[in-house]
Formats: C-alpha cells, sequence, structure tokens
C-alpha cells in the first residue's frame, strides 16, 4: 500500500550494538572523562559527574545516584540501562545514537542539547527540561512523563509511542514530522505551536477546547439561542 503523503516520517533509529566492552569501576566516572568501550554495571553513589565527558561505544548499566551530571557531555552510540537519579544536570550535551532504557529520572534539566537517534524506552520520567534543544530521530516509547517541556525546542522527526504525557509544552517550538498519535496527553500548552504535528481524531476532540480558546471561539450549546 502506498504511503500517504500526509503520514509523518518516522523517526531513524539505529540499533545499538555493543560488544567486547571493557568493565571499570566508579572511580572512571569522573569530569571530562575519555571512556570508549566500557561497561560500568551497578554503580551507587550520592553524586556521579560526568560533566563534559566523551562516552563512546559503552554501557552504563544499574547506575544510581541521588544526582547524575551530564553537563556538556558527548555520548555516542551507548546504551543507559535500569538507571535511576532523582536529579540529573546534562544541559547543552550531545546524543548521538543513544538508547536509555528502564530507567527512572526525577528532574532532569536537558536543556539547549542536541539529540539525535536518541531513544527512550520504558522509562518513568518526571520533569524533563529540553527548553532549546535540537532534536532529530527521537522517540519514546512506553514511557510516562509528568512533564515534558519543549519550549522553543526544535524537534523533527519526533514520536511518541506507548507512551503517557500528564504536561507537554509546545510553546515557541519549531516542529516537523512529530508524531503524537501513539501519547496519551492530559495537558497541553502551546497550540500556536501545533504545525507540524500529527494526531488522531480522538486527540483533536480532547485538544478543542483550547483550540476554540486559542481561536478566541465562543462555544455555546443550541438551546441558548432557543431560549433567546
Amino acid at each position: 500500500m502506498a504511503r500517504s503523503r500526509n503520514t509523518p516520517d518516522q523517526p531513524m533509529l539505529d540499533p545499538v550494538a555493543l560488544a567486547s566492552l571493557t568493565p571499570v569501576g566508579v572511580d572512571a566516572l569522573a569530569p571530562g572523562a575519555d571512556l570508549e568501550g566500557v561497561e560500568v554495571l551497578d554503580v551507587e553513589a550520592a553524586t556521579l559527574d560526568l560533566s563534559r565527558a566523551d562516552v563512546h561505544e559503552s554501557r552504563l548499566a544499574g547506575v544510581r545516584a541521588r544526582e547524575l551530571v551530564l553537563g556538556g557531555a558527548t555520548l555516542v552510540e551507548s546504551v543507559i540501562s535500569d538507571a535511576d537519579a532523582p536529579v540529573v544536570r546534562g544541559v547543552r550535551g550531545t546524543w548521538r545514537d543513544v538508547t536509555v532504557r528502564d530507567s527512572r529520572f526525577g528532574s532532569a534539566e536537558l536543556y539547549e542539547s542536541r539529540w539525535r537517534g536518541v531513544h527512550l524506552v520504558g522509562c518513568r520520567l518526571g520533569y524533563v527540561n529540553l527548553r532549546g534543544s535540537e532534536l532529530m530521530d527521537v522517540q519514546l516509547t512506553d514511557c510516562v512523563v509528568d512533564e515534558l517541556d519543549l519550549v522553543q525546542a526544535t524537534a523533527t522527526r519526533l514520536a511518541l509511542v506507548g507512551t503517557r504525557v500528564r504536561h507537554l509544552d509546545l510553546q515557541a517550538s519549531t516542529l516537523r514530522h512529530v508524531d503524537l498519535r501513539g501519547a496519551q496527553l492530559e495537558e497541553l500548552s502551546g497550540v500556536d505551536a501545533l504545525s507540524g504535528v500529527t494526531i488522531t481524531p480522538d486527540q483533536l476532540g480532547d485538544l478543542a477546547p483550547a483550540l476554540a480558546a486559542h481561536l478566541g471561539i465562543t462555544v455555546l450549546d443550541g438551546s441558548e439561542s432557543r431560549r433567546a
């Protein structure tokens, strides 16, 4: 069957294949670290600081910290799994071909980041701040997100699949091929930025009050005019 020209392009995600990794301990996790082909397993600390680090073709599994610092870090062809951090500080980071799986993050400050080929799977996320970020080929699958903040972000080929978002903020964002059909959305801010977004008819019905308010449309039951 021919593909409809109105169907959004889906994220292009390459599976991250890792082999022959070298185990390292918590001492290897430091600001400015250069990590390539390593595996970090079941690490627990008050703060894990990988700010400005370069992480290539590596796996971080079972990482637990009250604060995970990834500010200015570069992650390439890497996997984060079973991680737990109430606070994530990852502003102005660069992530390319990264999978985050079965992880739990509370407040994640990730604004002004550059993500390409990023897949979040089965994650429980609190407030995710991606304001002003450049997102390309990004997908959230089977995730629960309290608040996804994409204010002033640029997103191309972004999809939410089987994902619940309590509050999605799209104010002043630039969106192309953004597919929200697989999302359960409870609240949405920034209806004026919905150009470039694909939704279902049911989602359109849910958004009708916000769209009417934005357009200045007054909606009254027809019985009001009959009683006049």
